[in-house]
């Protein structure tokens, strides 16, 4: 358990989908909490599962389904560098001169720490967030997920410094 933080719930698993209202486009969904701020009540993240639809399959084309998920609201879909992401996971279809097949390539950002991490981040504000984009689709993609943690009520200066630091880092 983080220092500062009482666990006040067992661990929650909570579903979440993004899809692109039209091909390779940005889209970003929101995902409530229903944390209590008046309660100094934080989500303790221990796991993600990120699954992004498999980019289209077109001749002679370079091909991508990327997806991320993050503390605070994005323009783009960000990487692991991005001090508000949580995960990350990208499809690739590279096409390498070929007319009629190509080679799939998966990257993700370890959809499950190892044991030995307690967790792999905390979330102060009411919300997360799921960004999608393709590049070079044909249709619409989409990306579906699973975040596991637990609430837990931080204490006062523990939560104003968690607050803190996820919106100005936003």
């Amino acid at each position: 358990m983080p220092a500062g933080l009482k666990q006040t719930s067992s661990t929650v698993a909570i579903g979440f989908s993004v899809a692109e209202t039209a091909p390779n486009t940005f889209q970003q969904a929101s995902v409530d909490l229903n944390l209590s701020p008046l309660d100094r009540e934080v989500f303790v993240v221990t796991a993600i599962n990120l699954d992004p639809i498999a980019p289209d399959a077109v001749a002679g084309v370079n091909t991508q389904t990327q997806a991320s998920l993050t503390t605070t609201s994005q323009t783009a879909v960000v990487n692991l560098d991005n001090s508000n992401c949580l995960a990350t996971a990208t499809l690739d279809l590279r096409a390498g001169g070929f007319v009629d097949s190509g080679v799939g390539h998966t990257r993700n950002g370890m959809e499950t720490p190892p044991a030995t991490l307690d967790y792999i981040g905390i979330i102060a504000t009411n919300d997360f967030f799921i960004q999608i984009v393709g590049t070079g689709n044909l249709g619409n993609k989409s990306c579906f997920g699973k975040l596991y943690g637990y609430r837990a009520q931080a204490s006062a200066d523990i939560y104003a410094a968690l607050v803190q630091s996820e919106v100005l880092s936003a």
